[in-house]
């Protein structure tokens, strides 16, 4: 069959053909090969804490960021990307409440350069990195934009009113794509190091007590009980997914804020949240949050799935320095570890304050005080759920390794 077709074309029109064909497969080539990156989606989640700005791709992308005043603008560069939908959508995604981005611009500033100019509302100290993929995300290029002047959290607990927003300031509503860096710019990531965290540490010996005599007894006030309550996962991690669509980072923020007010209607106790909204905190971040703010106590809240889809029922989990008490405990705190890698943590900033605290000697009277108090929860709970575990499970758990507060992650 395929014989008799040839036959009906001539040497010079096979000829002609295949030149045809060839041109044909050389333009596909080339326009392949001039293909630029697709950006897969866009992503932003704004906090007061910081907000985060994702570029998913199939492909890493390089990169280069600057900032530029009057007005405060910071500007991206993506090398080879293509402008589709997803990266034209997110101009549209800023929200009129977000701390920090005012608005968004894109443009091809030059011939194989797509430049994103952020308007901002104040000035900010960005970190800008490249995530590998995981799970279920491909290649992630991160901007993180925290505050030039991080709020205290200690101050916004005991004086709320006097904590404002950063100021914002004015830019023009329409501002050519043609931002250039300042002389000797050495703008790079910023370095966060521990010491503004350690610095702040209170470890509050108790004052000696007056001696008491005779009449004219003064009032003994009790200190206030702090008691830092982090609700797991956020933004980008969403952490485990119901039958229903339901996400474990919502369930956790949502008993995190009833938890609080609970707390803050007891007298002489202060419920701290560490995650307000909806965005992610490194592991390490959290008990540092949680330190700044003198916490005296720390509950990680979770509604993780588990390995049977039937399971129902709460546990009560504390660290523990040598291995896990059971083969689910240590299945979930590998789990629960791998919370950094999905939401996205910068590793070129080093936090040796978490690497100190498993060194630290105080470790073990807080793992024995956080046995405690997690004795004490799981009784309570006992009372109003099943248990998966009649005792105390221990692991160990990144989000629990604080030196000094006494920690418990209730599942």
């Amino acid at each position: 069959m395929f014989a008799a077709v040839i036959k009906f074309f001539t040497p010079s029109q096979w000829l002609a053909g295949s030149v045809r064909l060839a041109a044909v497969l050389f333009c596909v080539g080339v326009s392949a090969a001039h293909a630029g990156i697709e950006i897969i989606a866009t992503r932003i989640w704004p906090a007061q804490d910081y907000t985060r700005l994702t570029l998913e791709s199939r492909q890493a992308i390089r990169h280069n960021m600057f900032l530029v005043n009057n007005p405060d603008r910071l500007v991206i560069d993506l090398e080879e990307v293509d402008i589709n939908d997803a990266l034209n959508q997110l101009t549209s995604k800023i929200a009129g409440n977000d701390p920090y981005i005012k608005s968004v611009r894109v443009g091809r500033f030059k011939p194989g350069v797509v430049r994103l100019v952020l308007d901002l509302k104040t000035q900010v100290k960005p970190q800008l990195f490249d995530l590998n993929p995981v799970g279920e995300y491909g290649n992630r290029l991160v901007l993180d934009i925290y505050p030039s002047h991080p709020a205290d959290p200690l101050l916004a607990l005991l004086e709320p009113d006097k904590v404002t927003p950063p100021a914002s300031t004015d830019s023009p509503a329409a501002t050519p794509l043609t931002e250039t860096p300042p002389a000797n710019d050495t703008m790079a990531t910023p370095e966060v190091t521990g010491s503004n965290v350690l610095s702040n540490h209170d470890t509050r010996p108790p004052a000696p007590m007056p001696a008491i005599s005779g009449k004219n007894i003064p009032e003994l006030r009790a200190r206030t009980l702090i008691i830092a309550i982090d609700a797991g996962h956020g933004g980008e991690d969403p952490g485990a997914r119901g039958s229903n669509g339901s996400q474990e980072k919502n369930v956790t923020l949502a008993i995190a804020r009833r938890l609080n007010g609970l707390i803050n209607n007891t007298p002489n106790m202060r419920g701290v949240l560490i995650r307000e909204g909806d965005y992610f905190i490194p592991l390490g971040g959290r008990t540092a949050k949680a330190r700044k703010a003198r916490a005296d106590l720390f509950v990680s809240i979770h509604a993780d799935a588990f390995i049977k889809p039937n399971a129902h029922g709460s546990s009560v989990f504390a660290l523990s320095e040598h291995g896990a008490t059971s083969t689910a405990a240590r299945w979930l705190a590998k789990k629960e570890n791998e919370a950094d890698l999905i939401g996205g943590v910068n590793i070129a900033v080093k936090d040796p304050y978490l690497a100190r605290t498993l060194l630290d000697l105080s470790q073990t009277a807080t793992i024995n005080d956080s046995l405690t108090l997690a004795k004490h929860v799981l009784g309570e709970l006992n009372q109003i759920n099943d248990l998966h575990s009649g005792h105390v499970e221990q692991a160990g758990f990144a989000v629990l390794k604080s030196p000094d507060i006494p920690s418990i992650l209730v599942e």
